[in-house]
């Protein structure tokens, strides 16, 4: 009986291997599947929230505790990140916007765009930055920090910006926050202990394909009608999705250019961060009414997210710094291959 147990187990976790050896391929691919099968997505809707808990979960999962507390044995680098995403980035894009009257020539849209502004970094940000070979402890340190002061920062920016367009509740979403990180936290810790550091660094092929997975129920679920609007209003949809595009490259240059100052690396694990916003925490915080072109945009801005792995490549692969993302995505690179 437990050979015969083994041999059910054994075809599901080499299947979840293979999906992980994919790597940047993997994730465009979701993209994809998320746009020509609407069906899937909406099918995939009501789990999106449970995926971005398991996608937190392996997160913390996978911390790698002596970075850990290196980072927090230098809380300048976390300061300074979390104060750049949580209120500089917000407040001068969205001065920006004002300034350029694009809050009253399109207002929908400016509610798209302040609302991922506000947004922390999605909880996929650390598990995109390791496909990439990036340092994810700094993005999870630097995601936690941001998050935890989402409740404050996220109903004050809306009420600068956005008025009465938009009611948010903080305790609510704060409670929301705090069940989501603890309750992840404390699965990951109960599995680490249960499982062991060294078993899951075995099983990281496997592990990654949990990951490309729960991002696909994220992706089908937000894209469920793109591909009607592609075909209704083809030309409206590619100037949005050029926008989606512009807004995630100047996010990760203007970062990259802040932190220039510490390391190749670190500047761009903070750049990546940076431009994967977690627009489906402020979606749930608007309770899901929102207005139809905001909808649209907050669809199409997960294009530069799930693609930022395969986009960015080169420009990882080109690191100088201490050679760690180049390595890294190598040996996904390999094998893949």
């Amino acid at each position: 009986m437990p050979s015969a147990v083994s041999a059910v187990v054994a075809l599901p976790v080499a299947l979840l291997a293979w999906i992980g050896r994919q790597g940047v391929w993997g994730l465009a691919a979701i993209v994809v599947i998320g746009v020509v099968c609407p069906p899937l997505g909406t099918m995939m809707k009501p789990y999106v929230s449970e995926a971005i808990f398991i996608l937190l979960c392996i997160s913390f999962m996978r911390v790698d505790g002596a970075a850990l507390r290196g980072y927090l044995r230098r809380p300048g680098l976390i300061a300074a990140a979390t104060a750049w995403n949580a209120i500089g980035v917000p407040l001068l894009v969205g001065l920006a916007f004002v300034l350029t009257g694009l809050n009253l020539r399109a207002p929908e849209l400016f509610l798209g765009l302040m609302l991922q502004m506000v947004a922390s970094p999605m909880m996929a940000a650390p598990a995109l930055a390791t496909l990439m070979g990036l340092d994810a402890t700094l993005v999870l340190v630097t995601l936690v920090t941001c998050t935890a002061l989402l409740p404050l920062t996220a109903p004050a920016f809306a009420m600068v910006f956005l008025g009465d367009a938009l009611k948010l509740s903080p305790l609510l979403l704060g409670a929301k926050l705090a069940a989501l990180l603890g309750g992840s936290l404390l699965a990951a810790a109960v599995l680490r202990r249960v499982v062991g550091a060294a078993a899951i660094q075995r099983h990281r092929q496997p592990i990654d394909g949990v990951n490309i997975v729960a991002l696909l129920v994220v992706v089908a679920g937000m894209m469920e009608t793109v591909a009607a609007e592609w075909l209704a209003a083809p030309g409206r949809m590619l100037l949005l999705t050029a926008l989606a595009f512009a807004v995630f490259l100047v996010l990760l240059a203007a970062t990259v250019a802040v932190f220039r100052r510490t390391s190749r690396d670190v500047a761009l694990a903070l750049g990546v961060m940076a431009c994967q916003r977690n627009m489906g925490l402020m979606l749930a915080a608007a309770g899901g009414v929102l207005p139809g072109a905001t909808w649209l945009y907050f669809a199409l801005s997960q294009f530069p997210i799930y693609l930022s792995p395969l986009l960015l490549r080169p420009l990882v692969m080109a690191g100088t710094g201490t050679g760690t993302a180049a390595s890294g995505l190598e040996n996904k690179a390999e094998s893949a291959g």
